[in-house]
């Protein structure tokens, strides 16, 4: 991959400028960046999603490209046909076999030597491109990632319409996979993923024959897979390129930006010299005043080629208060039953009772797909349940965030996603700058954000509702760790009522639950760590090899 001078901008806000790069093939090339720098956004310009203001990016013709969005495409929801029949389709080989047969009865029919030439070296071609996609191989190519990745007969044999979010998330990482693209372009893959499938991806990525791009917040992932790492600085606008992993990048960088501080003290120190003389000896006269105009010169030419250290990252720094306090019992749920299949027998929620105490934060736990997405968009009325109860209080005032941001519009401004909430329009500004969304950005549409940015739209939205009661589906999703923290403690002091599905440990560790919703059996325990480690081991690796308790 080859970046030839590229530069872009949103509006009056630059993005990349005059960036010059070239990337061998065949690396693992993970890509950094704070939130905003512009990493999902150099994906979309080598998919040609975007045109480059100046410059390009030129890659092989014949190389194809796989692309692992953060969040799945809601077109995999609408398609009707079983996961099986999605995972092969992968792979042209059908299309091919069929054109073979017919290739083979036009030659059966075709009396021309030459038109039979012409046929056999039709038959050798489309052959050749069966032998790349492995039509002898492919059944065991594609149960050897099916099996890696935990996907069993029961979800091959589902509608992808029944699949859950992480469900989704897994089974199009597989057909990635499975599609031999020459270029992969992953957007935190690992978000997700259990540990087992997380380490067979590892190792299968490892070995890919072709060139694999990683955006993650994963540092072990990164440190593990990588030959080389993209920084994006958001600051410069620049991309450099670093050899070996995450870690190796880390050091390298350290030790230029501390070398760059000595430099820039050093610099300081020599212009605080110089002016002193030239202050000093300036309205003299002979050899005192040569000598400050021979300081004056240095001293100007210094001030020209003065280096100057980037500006610090500015972090996300907000407070969520409510309106009014809620009833001692903000929420009930009884005898709740919900399935998405009505004419399957089993439901997916089943005969499900449970409460909340006011101020408490209650955490649910289970596996992917046993219906904990399902269970939040039924309280906050996205779905209906076949039968049971949910009841709202009536001082309970919901505020809700939904996993894949749903709730934003994608095709508004940062700012009309805001129209519903009662709030002068200096104020909002004011408030979004605490979000990182400053002068023009708030005028972007929220569909041209990174998965990072919308979320911290959503969470602006969210701590603007003043309600007393939150349900927050897996919210540190495509943020990075510094602002995982920020929102931790945060949520830490929230004084409402918190409903949380989490697969993130130390986020769940810092809330202060106080009691946890096992699914999908229903069973409610009082919050010990160890059982947020046995579940996360659950989910982290082979259930059937984890001791039940």
């Amino acid at each position: 991959m080859q970046i030839n001078n590229l530069s872009l901008s949103f509006g009056v806000q630059k993005i990349f400028e005059e960036v010059n790069l070239v990337i061998p093939e065949n690396e693992k090339v993970g890509i950094v960046g704070a939130n905003g720098a512009g990493k999902t956004t150099f994906f979309k310009l080598i998919l040609g999603i975007l045109n480059p203001d100046e410059g390009n990016i030129r890659i092989n013709n014949n190389f194809r490209i796989g692309f692992l969005p953060q969040v799945i495409d809601e077109d995999l929801s609408i398609k009707n046909e079983t996961v099986l029949e999605y995972l092969l389709s992968a792979r042209p080989i059908e299309k091919l076999n069929n054109e073979l047969q017919k290739t083979y009865e036009k030659i059966a029919n075709e009396k021309s030597e030459e038109n039979q030439r012409k046929l056999f070296t039709k038959v050798d071609k489309l052959q050749s491109k069966l032998d790349y996609w492995g039509v002898y191989s492919y059944s065991s190519d594609l149960l050897k990632i099916t099996n890696g990745m935990l996907i069993d007969d029961e979800i091959l044999n589902k509608k992808l319409t029944q699949l859950s979010g992480g469900q989704k998330s897994k089974v199009a990482f597989a057909r990635l996979l499975y599609s031999k693209a020459e270029i992969l372009l992953l957007d935190e893959p690992t978000n997700h993923l259990d540990k087992e499938t997380r380490d067979f991806i590892l190792e299968y990525l490892k070995k890919y024959n072709g060139s694999v791009y990683v955006i993650s917040h994963d540092i072990d992932f990164l440190n593990e897979i990588t030959t080389k790492i993209l920084h994006i600085d958001k600051r410069t606008k620049k991309i450099s390129l670093y050899n070996g992993n995450y870690s190796n990048y880390i050091k390298v960088s350290d030790a230029k930006n501390k070398a760059l501080e000595s430099e820039v003290k050093n610099q300081n120190k020599e212009i605080e010299r110089l002016q002193a003389i030239v202050d000093k000896y300036h309205s003299s006269s002979g050899k005192r005043k040569k000598m400050a105009q021979d300081r004056e010169k240095k001293l100007k030419k210094l001030l020209n080629n003065k280096v100057e250290l980037a500006p610090t990252n500015k972090k996300t720094k907000f407070s969520i208060e409510i309106n009014r306090e809620s009833e001692s019992q903000p929420l009930k749920v009884i005898d709740l039953n919900f399935k998405y299949d009505k004419s399957s027998e089993s439901n997916i929620i089943n005969h499900l009772t449970f409460s909340l105490n006011k101020s408490e934060k209650f955490l649910i736990v289970g596996s992917n797909g046993v219906g904990k997405s399902t269970l939040l968009k039924l309280i906050v009325g996205q779905l209906l349940p076949d039968s049971g109860n949910i009841e709202i209080g009536k001082k309970t005032d919901i505020g809700y965030y939904a996993q894949e941001h749903e709730l934003l519009n994608n095709n508004e401004t940062i700012l009309d996603n805001f129209s519903d909430i009662d709030i002068t329009l200096k104020k909002l500004r004011s408030y979004l700058g605490r979000f990182l969304f400053y002068g023009d950005d708030v005028y972007k549409k929220v569909g041209v954000l990174s998965p990072g940015e919308r979320s911290r739209v959503a969470l602006a939205k969210l701590s603007l509702t003043g309600a007393n009661l939150l349900i927050l589906d897996e919210p540190t999703n495509h943020l990075d760790p510094e602002t995982q923290k920020i929102i931790a403690n945060t949520f830490k002091d929230f004084p409402g009522t918190m409903l949380v599905v989490s697969h993130n440990p130390d986020f769940v560790d810092n809330l202060g639950i106080e009691r946890t919703l096992r699914l999908p059996e229903g069973k409610i325990d009082y919050y010990n760590k160890e059982l947020v480690d046995y579940y996360h081991e659950l989910n982290n690796i082979n259930p059937k090899k984890v001791k039940k308790r």
